[in-house]
């Protein structure tokens, strides 16, 4: 059996193959802290005793830390990127949450600026 898995910030997602050929999904409340807990409760719940061959796994729980959403303290961070590209991140997009606000503040960047 494999099975593909996703931590998210509220639900963790399973993905697999029933014994039958069919994609089946299973979806477990998240566990932020011990993000470990969830993927061992929803993998007990998909294998139901079965070997599983392969485990493939994402998170956006690195990018929620980045961004503050866990509550957690940001951690140090470093932002690598090829020549050319270095203000990527600082320029930002065009997209303007509050186009005429003159006291809009930009969020603070995930990594320092060179």
């Amino acid at each position: 059996m494999s099975v593909g898995i996703d931590v998210g910030g509220t639900f963790t997602d399973f993905v697999y193959v029933g014994a039958d050929g069919t994609p089946r999904f299973l979806k477990v409340l998240s566990t932020p802290r011990q993000p470990e807990r969830a993927v061992i409760e929803g993998l007990r719940a998909v294998a139901g005793g079965s070997p599983i061959a392969e485990a493939v796994h994402a998170t956006t729980l690195a990018t929620n830390a980045l961004r503050g959403q866990l509550g957690l303290e940001l951690p140090r961070t470093a932002f690598v990127t090829t020549r050319g590209f270095e203000d990527i991140i600082e320029i930002g997009r065009q997209n303007r949450p509050r186009l005429y606000d003159l006291f809009f503040e930009k969020p603070r960047p995930l990594a320092p600026g060179s």
